[in-house]
């Protein structure tokens, strides 16, 4: 068994999750920061250790936290977080992780529960965690929250409001245009419907185009990356450079915005299921290029706008949200492509505003 005296390995909670399970017992496992513990941290931790034999924590590493909850925290080091989790009767063993999710210690370890707290669904936890979790067999369960008690509210009453305040969500955006996209979302911001958003990065494969322009007049970082020889796609060069331009702005969520080529391995799997596109469709239909205009050459009665994830395909992504738009008798493609760019402008911020809560990090992590 592990001891209860410090922190363990991966491979040491594995082996209590290896011997509880040949006795028919069930290792529970949650993951967070664990910041400033308090009594809902307290709470939370004995009901998820009820629901097992015994509780596994995993702990975000300091340069984790900082990447999660900004440069003022964590407020104790890991070592000391770890050595309270330790001191309470309902941990059985404290494990720490440096990447920004658990994913890696889930499938390591494979606990038997995954408990999470009460502000989120089976549905709305972290993609890359929740297929961990359902790839190895864990069983979900949501707990209750315990009302007016979190790390937010510990560090407003002590009366550091900059550690309270959460960090804002950090979009890249990535356009070959004149911006519009980048328009509606900025005014967005600027009006609150995209709250504790800011972009930090434009970059566009068009050395002129627009887009860049109105980055730099906001005072936004905007870079050309030279494309290559290709019409359509990216040279290896280029997807690295995008990947690394990205990444070195610590961006959370890949925003396209009217670009025009497809993104491929380098780019893809640096930003798993943090990339988004807008099309101006109703996918699957009329995938591709001025797909307004297909829509009116086919005699539709209605055109519209889609959000969706950005994968190897052409527009193939899961989607995450479509608005239709009528095709009015009368109607030009210039009429009805300006018609579904509003109603983009409405649904990309909403959109990503929704998405952006589905891969918050866990309530725990306070």
């Amino acid at each position: 068994m592990v001891s209860s005296a410090s922190v363990a390995t991966w491979e040491e909670a594995r082996v209590l999750r290896d011997e509880l399970d040949q006795t028919g017992k069930r290792l529970v496992f949650t993951n967070g920061c664990f910041d400033v513990l308090h009594v809902g941290h307290v709470r939370y931790l004995n009901e998820a250790r009820s629901l097992g034999d015994a509780l596994c924590v995993a702990l975000n590493a300091d340069a984790s936290v900082r990447s999660l909850k900004g440069p003022h925290r964590p407020i104790n080091p890991v070592e000391h977080r770890a050595e309270v989790l330790l001191g309470l009767s309902a941990v059985d063993a404290v494990v720490v992780f440096s990447e920004a999710r658990a994913t890696n210690a889930i499938r390591a370890i494979q606990p038997h529960v995954y408990a999470k707290g009460g502000d989120y669904t089976p549905e709305s936890l972290n993609l890359e965690e929740r297929e961990a979790l359902d790839d190895v067999g864990a069983q979900i369960e949501i707990l209750d929250l315990v009302a007016g008690q979190s790390t937010t509210e510990t560090l407003a009453r002590l009366g550091r409001p900059e550690e309270a305040k959460p960090r804002a969500l950090r979009l890249g955006v990535l356009g070959s245009g004149r911006g519009s996209t980048l328009e509606g979302l900025l005014a967005a911001i600027d009006d609150g419907r995209l709250s504790q958003t800011e972009v930090v990065l434009v970059v566009s494969d068009v050395e002129d185009a627009f887009i860049l322009e109105i980055a730099r007049k906001r005072g936004i970082e905007a870079v050309h990356v030279d494309p290559g020889p290709y019409k359509t796609r990216l040279g290896e060069p280029a997807q690295k450079e995008i990947r690394d331009r990205f990444r070195s702005a610590a961006v959370d969520l890949v925003i396209l915005a009217g670009f025009m080529r497809r993104l491929k391995t380098p780019v893809l799997q640096a930003f798993p299921n943090r990339i988004l596109n807008v099309h101006p469709s109703l996918l699957p239909k009329y995938p591709g290029r001025a797909a307004w205009a297909q829509a009116l050459a086919a005699g539709e009665s209605q055109a519209g706008t889609s959000i969706h994830l950005v994968d190897e395909g052409i527009d193939s992504g899961r989607l995450l949200g479509q608005e239709p738009v009528p095709i009015l008798p009368g109607d030009t493609e210039e009429s009805l492509q300006q018609r579904i760019q509003s109603a983009e402008r409405e649904l990309y911020p909403r959109v990503i505003s929704e998405y952006a809560r589905l891969l918050a990090s866990p309530p725990s992590c306070e």
